[in-house]
């Protein structure tokens, strides 16, 4: 497809992706959308009379935040993404009309783009499950006798999500040092980022009900990038025997655009193989992984910016699919804006590591930046860039990034 706007080459923002946010511009939010360098005003554009027969009430798109176009479902949102893609290759498209519809998008302020009532983090990487294993446990048996049977998640904070270019304050709380009989209290010596996926509910569900994998992506209205920022330390000291408290809920990053399943559908992949054979509500049929390609970067204050790890979300063994089918397979209810992370997204190799935890192994291996200064964990002043997109055969499809910058404990 060509488009009439002229979208730079490695635009993580192409005629085939089409995403959802929430932006303004010095006045009240509204509902985006973005191609290349442009944010789409679709408030502006459904004042127009584009979406009639389409969507009844317009006033969906004068919102702050994505929940009630989501509430629409998929039947609307998805007419209303392919309409905007069709006429976005149409030479004569009304789209073209108003600079209040196009606005360059360094123009605008992006906000979070749903208000989530509830979050849960998964811990679905193999290869990050067996690299904390084998460093703090054994390593002849680093994963725990559940964790090839279903997918381990915890309740994490919702409150305390916040977009890409919010600021992360080191985070205060009660560390064990291996040299001291007593626990201390003060800021965080081991700030760790998780690169992550993370995945928006589109459709409710009642207590009591259960969603089927085979029905799972009906539920899931898009994807975003997400870091889960951690304290290891604290985390270390907390977590028996209840599981990650203040070390996760001090802060965790989103991006602000929603990229569309339907978007990502040229790039779903196998997933790895699962054994032993999971229980029959997990299975799972058809590619319900993604190729995405995934990278995380540090760039210490005033200085330059080194990427540290590239990793993809094709490696997760259990899938979104698999995560919500488990999640309510006790009859717990999803809302709209209900947000699911996958857990650390690590690779087969240590360059493809999603934690400095694992980066650096615990500290023990510092990893060295391109100006020659090194990190074991994320120090004051530096800034985290999280950045995800598919490609294949010409066809790109981003999410942006997730960047923020860490600032001293108060």
């Amino acid at each position: 497809m060509k488009t009439w706007i002229d979208i730079p080459q490695d635009s993580d923002f192409s005629i085939h992706n089409i995403p959802f946010g929430i932006a303004s511009q010095g006045g009240k939010p509204f509902v985006a959308s973005r191609i290349g360098d442009y944010v789409i005003n679709l408030d502006e554009v459904a004042k127009t009379g584009f979406f009639k027969g389409m969507v009844d009430d317009i006033s969906v798109f004068d919102q702050p935040v994505l929940n009630p176009f989501i509430a629409l479902g998929k039947s609307v949102t998805s007419k209303v993404r392919l309409r905007l893609l069709e006429n976005l290759t149409e030479e004569q498209s009304p789209l073209r009309k108003s600079d209040q519809i196009m606005i360059p998008a360094n123009r605008v302020t992006m906000h979070l783009p749903v208000s989530i009532g509830d979050y849960t983090d998964f811990y679905s990487s193999i290869e990050h499950a067996t690299n904390v294993g084998s460093m703090f446990r054994d390593p002849a048996n680093a994963l725990l006798p559940n964790w090839r049977h279903l997918p381990v998640g915890y309740h994490g904070r919702s409150s305390s999500i916040t977009v890409s270019g919010a600021e992360v304050r080191r985070p205060k709380g009660q560390t064990k040092p291996k040299d001291v009989d007593q626990p201390v209290f003060g800021p965080t010596k081991r700030l760790d980022f998780e690169l992550e996926m993370g995945f928006i509910i589109g459709k409710e569900t009642q207590i009591g009900e259960s969603i089927p994998t085979s029905q799972a992506e009906d539920y899931i209205f898009g994807l975003v990038l997400f870091n889960d920022w951690s304290a290891r330390d604290i985390q270390q000291w907390e977590y028996v025997p209840l599981g990650p408290f203040l070390a996760k809920n001090f802060a965790s990053s989103m991006s602000p655009w929603i990229v569309t399943i339907e978007a990502l559908h040229p790039f779903r992949c196998e997933g790895p193989m699962q054994v032993p054979p999971v229980l029959p509500y997990l299975e799972c049929h058809g590619l319900r992984n993604f190729d995405i390609q995934l990278e995380v970067s540090i760039t210490p204050e005033d200085n330059m910016e080194t990427v540290v790890s590239h990793s993809n979300f094709k490696h997760m063994y259990w899938n979104m699919c698999q995560q919500l089918a488990h999640h309510t397979s006790n009859g717990c209810n999803v809302r709209i804006g209900d947000l699911m992370a996958s857990g650390t997204i690590s690779g087969p190799n240590a360059g493809s590591y999603g934690s400095m935890l694992e980066l650096s192994w615990g500290g023990a291996n510092p990893v060295l930046l391109d100006n020659g200064l090194n990190r074991s964990f994320i120090e004051d002043g530096d800034t985290v860039t999280l950045r995800g997109w598919a490609e294949k055969e010409g066809l790109r499809v981003g999410f942006g990034s997730v960047v923020n910058q860490v600032l001293p404990a108060v």
